[in-house]
């Protein structure tokens, strides 16, 4: 019944090492203990669930990133890392990323609200959206954030005339799918051509001569990227892709790099204009399960530097300045979620040989409210006793939550000590991106706090929502 990537085990400390945050230990009391703080404390002091986030670990990983990939693309240019607020924003950790050194990529004019709040400098901004608002497009102009990253020729045209009515220069960025196929689920590759985001690459059916040199002539990038040269207000600065989101192969990301060079060579040809900058966009896989086994930064930076560089040697362009937008692989590993066990029950299932066998499950006191991404994605996680230490026997478990929908699960598929007991606390390791920014209330449950550890002291970066917080939003409540 266990996936054949999941080992069988007597105990978690090759699993802790692998997923949890690299400043994780045991105490001598078996407790898990993260930035200093054991996990019986933060239950004690904020309740569960509870999103945890290091602060070393999540400044590490940040650091790692823009420090690989300026040595990779040194000397020839420079790179700007954007952080993808998406994953998980708040205004402390948008103080995070600046401290390091990044900039901060937003989606929304919420997000950008969130950046501006956070105290970061406008230029380190950049917006991006397929459905931008006017008043969204609008904030970011008068706040003069670094970018606006453009999906579609409606939104340039729109761009242009606010920029005109408001005196300046949009500076913008085309966002191209550039029809590479990414290994991933699906609600997460974002470049192959059915799907909502940017402007195709790909020509419409004779709209190209043939025997055309420029392989993108009449496709909807191309006649976007020409108005927006001759648009008034409209500064182009270069072009973004984004494939998809935790990906692990290389080829994908060095496929897109080419074209999107090529394209740059294109215009270059076309039109004399040389883009200045080429946004490789983010997606980078992390560790959530024993299987996964993400690349590291360096290993990342060098793979796209070498592409791009003899990319653009091939084409006799100066490498541009390059960003990139890490979110997930910069805080996903340096957040964990802290459950506490309530009712277990062992199940006779069919095995798949003919045969029955038992599965456990576990039900915890949170569920699909604060972590969506099984639903959604069909998401693997793993998880850890963190209260206390046990070896020996484990039983195959399912993590179930408390929500009245039989897909609740938490973790599909995870060896747990056979001693595992009410009150026990669990920790679902790799939690730190999306789970937060996909919470909700279905079954009014009350969206979780999420601290921060260092140096052994937390500190509360979202406070835990209340019931009342919940009922203020319903008028028949507040009216009475």
């Amino acid at each position: 019944m266990a996936p054949t990537w999941l080992s069988a085990r007597r105990d978690t400390d090759d699993l802790e090492a692998a997923l949890l945050p690299r400043n994780a230990h045991r105490d001598a009391e078996g407790r898990l203990v993260i930035g200093g703080v054991d996990v019986q404390t933060l239950a004690a002091e904020h309740g569960t669930p509870l999103y945890v986030l290091s602060e070393a670990d999540f400044r590490a990983r940040a650091r790692s990133f823009r420090e690989a990939f300026s040595a990779a693309f040194a000397p020839e240019t420079e790179v700007d890392v954007f952080y993808a607020g998406k994953a998980f924003l708040s205004t402390h950790v948008a103080g995070w990323a600046v401290a390091e050194g990044l900039c901060v990529d937003t989606a929304s004019g919420g997000e950008l609200a969130l950046a501006l709040a956070g105290g970061v400098p406008p230029q380190k901004i950049g917006l991006h959206g397929n459905n931008k608002s006017d008043a969204e497009i609008q904030r970011a102009l008068d706040a003069g954030i670094g970018r606006i990253i453009a999906d579609s020729s409606d939104e340039l045209e729109r761009i242009s005339r606010l920029a005109v009515a408001a005196g300046t220069r949009a500076p913008v960025m085309l966002r191209l799918t550039p029809g590479v196929h990414a290994s991933t689920h699906e609600y997460i590759a974002t470049a192959h051509e059915d799907q909502k985001f940017g402007l195709s690459l790909t020509p419409a059916p004779g709209a190209a001569p043939a025997g055309s040199a420029n392989p993108y002539l009449g496709s909807p990038a191309w006649t976007a990227a020409t108005r927006a040269l001759e648009l008034p207000g409209v500064e182009l600065r270069g072009l973004h892709a984004h494939i998809g989101s935790q990906i692990f192969e290389p080829a994908g990301f060095e496929l897109a790099a080419q074209k999107l060079i090529t394209f740059l060579a294109s215009l270059r040809a076309e039109h004399g204009v040389e883009l200045p900058e080429l946004d490789l966009g983010g997606g980078h896989g992390i560790a959530y399960t024993e299987a996964d086994t993400p690349r590291d930064p360096e290993s990342i930076a060098a793979a796209l530097a070498t592409t791009v560089k003899q990319a653009c040697a091939e084409h006799g362009l100066s490498v541009p300045r390059i960003s990139i937008e890490p979110g997930r692989a910069i805080v996903g590993p340096a957040g964990i979620t802290l459950y506490r066990v309530g009712v277990q029950k062992d199940v006779q299932v069919d095995a798949p040989d003919g045969s029955t066998a038992s599965r456990r499950y576990v039900a915890v006191d949170g569920g699909m409210s604060d972590n969506a991404r099984g639903v959604l994605y069909d998401a693997d996680y793993s998880a850890v006793l963190a209260s206390r230490r046990v070896t020996g026997d484990h039983v195959l478990s399912r993590i179930v939550g408390k929500h009245c929908e039989s897909g609740d699960i938490v973790v599909r598929n995870v060896y747990l000590p056979t001693a595992t007991a009410r009150d026990d606390l669990l920790a679902v390791p790799a939690t730190g991106a999306y789970c937060h920014s996909l919470s909700s209330n279905y079954n009014y449950l009350t969206r979780p706090a999420v601290v921060a550890v260092a140096d052994g002291a937390s500190q509360v970066l979202i406070r835990r929502e209340t019931e009342q917080d919940m009922l203020g939003r319903d008028t028949g409540f507040a009216a009475g």
